[in-house]
């Protein structure tokens, strides 16, 4: 059947939303041993689903209780603010958990530094992302959140996966809603990581009542406030990048929450829209971002043959790679936030030097910015 549980929510008066959700996540919770892992992004949709959860929680006695896990992607390049908003709750929503005594775990999960934007697009000369050539979402999302999933399913033999996708999103994500087939308690099979069941209880609210929840149960349980995103909202006029966990999930849209760097969209309307509200540090953001795609379009910038050795418009050239290290670190100093870490750099540094740099030329553009990141300090990398 399509839907299961999920599809009986269509049918039912809208003033019952909220208490048929929280019956259907109580007897999910209660069904059964496995861990349950939420999806986090901090944006609307997924902070329902945590608070809903996590009410549930607190409303049952100990001996009810079974492990929740929750999931947040940091890609190294999320949105300053996005990026301190998310680690802010997280950090809130862990210390709040021990201080209650409930069995729920927080994780932000980051690609290596290989498998990064800069790492890639600087250090290999990877092109920006496109819509017909997007190499990030595996590599900065789905990997890294797969292997902490499959972690925890291997721990426990299966786990319950919530999102807090709906039908209202689009009409795409309800067709492909619809497609995924579900049993009587509303599950269905993730269909790329084995033993892991998806369900998404929030599947039938529409925007309204998502947002009437989250203004009517703030503060949420965990302390803080929602104020913060919920200016966010309003400044980005735009939705969020949520986790990832398969390459049916859109990564981006015209407006959403996530990398500053994103140049898969045509124009960065939720970075805008910070600019326009207020926020004029970003400014320089998006105009890198701006001109990272002004360099990608510009043959000159390109080798002529791809990183396989076939003939055609490759990677970046040398010279260009070392021109974007060199602005990206003049960017930092000028925003005054760390854009890249050392240890990309150092991995940068490492492919140079098997492609084309005898001169240390990641490392010499580093110090020339302020950036040591082969210096020693008490045996650590400073």
């Amino acid at each position: 059947m399509h839907g299961g549980r999920q599809m009986s929510l269509a049918t039912q008066s809208q003033h019952d939303h909220l208490e048929l959700t929280r019956k259907c996540l109580r007897e999910n919770f209660l069904a059964d041993s496995r861990p349950w892992i939420i999806a986090y992004s901090g944006g609307k949709d997924s902070t329902l689903v945590l608070q809903l959860v996590y009410e549930l929680l607190q409303s049952l006695p100990e001996s009810q209780r079974k492990p929740v896990h929750v999931l947040s992607s940091d890609t190294r390049v999320e949105a300053p603010n996005i990026k301190d908003y998310v680690e802010n709750s997280l950090r809130s929503i862990g210390e709040h958990a021990r201080f209650s005594g409930l069995d729920l775990v927080t994780h932000l999960i980051r690609p290596e530094a290989a498998e990064g934007f800069w790492v890639n697009l600087i250090g290999k000369g990877y092109p920006p992302p496109t819509r017909w050539f997007r190499w990030c979402t595996t590599r900065m999302k789905i990997r890294p959140v797969t292997k902490v999933i499959e972690e925890i399913c291997g721990k426990s033999g299966s786990a319950i996966l919530l999102l807090g996708t709906r039908y209202a999103e689009s009409a795409s994500r309800g067709r492909a809603m619809d497609a995924r087939k579900s049993n009587d308690r509303g599950l269905n099979p993730h269909h790329e990581i084995p033993n892991a069941l998806v369900l998404s209880p929030i599947s039938h609210w529409n925007t309204d009542q998502v947002w009437e929840y989250l203004f009517m149960n703030n503060p949420p349980p965990w302390g803080g406030s929602h104020d913060f995103m919920l200016d966010l909202y309003r400044q980005a006029n735009g939705g969020e990048c949520p986790v990832v966990t398969d390459l049916n999930t859109p990564s981006c849209g015209g407006s959403r929450f996530g990398c500053w760097t994103c140049t898969v969209v045509k124009a960065d309307k939720s970075m805008q829209g910070f600019i326009e509200t207020g926020d004029e540090w970003m400014r320089p953001l998006n105009d890198f971002r701006n001109w990272l795609k002004e360099m990608r379009e510009d043959e000159n910038n390109r080798q002529r043959f791809r990183r396989d050795g076939r003939p055609g418009i490759g990677p970046f050239t040398s010279e260009a790679r070392k021109n974007i290290l060199d602005k990206l670190l003049e960017l930092e100093k000028s925003v005054g936030i760390r854009l890249i870490d050392d240890e990309e750099l150092r991995c940068i540094q490492s492919i140079w030097d098997e492609e084309f740099d005898l001169m240390k030329s990641a490392l010499k553009l580093s110090a020339k910015n302020g950036r040591f990141p082969n210096r020693m300090v008490g045996g650590h990398y400073a």
